[in-house]
């Protein structure tokens, strides 16, 4: 019996041998039907966040936004009082296809790194230094490939609270804000955000790939846990906590960054700057982070890092769990 199947042995489940199972694609196509799961069932904790971040951030004319909400639950219950269930779920779309290039990407690209360049111990255990490496890498990969669903995501799910707000709407479908961002500012306006975008991936994916790896490994080599349900939840509560506090910095600059008003329509500011989409709040990701600080203060930077441990950590354990069984059952080999 070779390794890949000793490791499905333990768990109690010998699936009939498959040819495709370990192949590239498959575990691709996997890894991206267990994203969407996850999304799917945290999703509004993303939007709670999301809004949390944003507000309280000086606007063109130094003001500040008012500030309706004070935490998760009032923000959670202030959006379904104020414009409905569903718009909980306001931004899904391109938050799916987000997953369906990052999540992919970086399963696969870990899987392969991890198999083909670390070094694996006598009791099976690898150095951690080289998953956080690995981690970070594929991590910042994977998000720039899948930037511009981000900014999509992000520019819908704050189109609830410019209505509120008696502001024009920007964008009403995933598809009409596409082509509006590539308009106004080309294959490049689609990259907007991009490296806090990068930055905030890179560090999440060290909190949970990383984590949720080297986590799963000490559990099973070292404490000699059977690999099952209670492995796997153990582990994702670990990659979730972790992800959280290295990831709320970046991903509230991020936020800002990427919802930010631009110079496209504004062709004064255009003869001026000589640029098109250029931000009109913030010049890059380290002017948002210095100027969040300095307006309001450090802990401005994990606005909104209870709803993100919130739903990462959910999103780690549905992730881990769906991407895990359904490897068991497809007769994968283990993570």
């Amino acid at each position: 019996m070779n390794s890949n199947r000793m490791v499905v042995a333990q768990r109690g489940v010998i699936p009939p041998p498959k040819h495709y199972a370990d192949s590239v694609w498959f575990k691709y196509i996997l890894s991206c039907c267990a994203a969407t799961t996850a999304e799917m069932v945290t999703y509004p904790l993303d939007l709670t966040k999301t809004r949390l971040q944003i507000q309280g951030e000086k606007g063109l004319n130094g003001s500040c936004q008012p500030q309706p909400y004070r935490g998760l639950a009032s923000t959670g219950v202030g959006i379904i009082r104020e414009e409905g269930m569903l718009r909980l779920w306001q931004g899904v779309t391109p938050a799916v296809y987000r997953h369906l290039i990052y999540s992919g990407t970086r399963m696969v690209l870990y899987e392969k790194v991890r198999d083909r360049l670390f070094t694996t111990r006598a009791d099976g255990t690898r150095p951690v230094w080289q998953a956080i490496v690995g981690g970070i890498l594929v991590g910042g990969i994977a998000q720039f490939l899948a930037s511009p669903a981000d900014l999509i995501k992000v520019q819908m799910q704050m189109e609830g609270r410019r209505r509120l707000e008696g502001k024009a709407p920007r964008i009403h479908s995933a598809s009409e804000a596409f082509v509006k961002i590539y308009n106004a500012g080309g294959l490049r306006g689609l990259w907007k955000g991009c490296m806090p975008n990068v930055y905030r991936s890179a560090f999440v994916n060290l909190g949970d790939l990383t984590t949720y790896d080297s986590v799963k490994r000490y559990f099973v080599n070292t404490w000699a846990l059977s690999d099952n349900y209670w492995t796997h939840a153990l582990s994702s509560a670990c990659s979730g906590l972790v992800s959280a506090v290295m990831g709320c910095p970046a991903d509230v600059v991020k936020a800002r960054v990427m919802n930010q008003p631009t110079d496209n329509k504004s062709s004064d500011i255009k003869r001026v700057h000589g640029s098109r989409n250029r931000g009109l709040l913030y010049r890059n990701s380290l002017d948002c982070l210095l100027k969040t600080v300095h307006n309001e203060g450090f802990w401005a930077l994990y606005k909104g890092f209870i709803p993100c441990w919130l739903r990462m950590g959910p999103w780690s354990l549905t992730f881990w769990l769906t991407y895990e069984q359904i490897r068991n059952l497809s007769g994968t080999s283990a993570f």
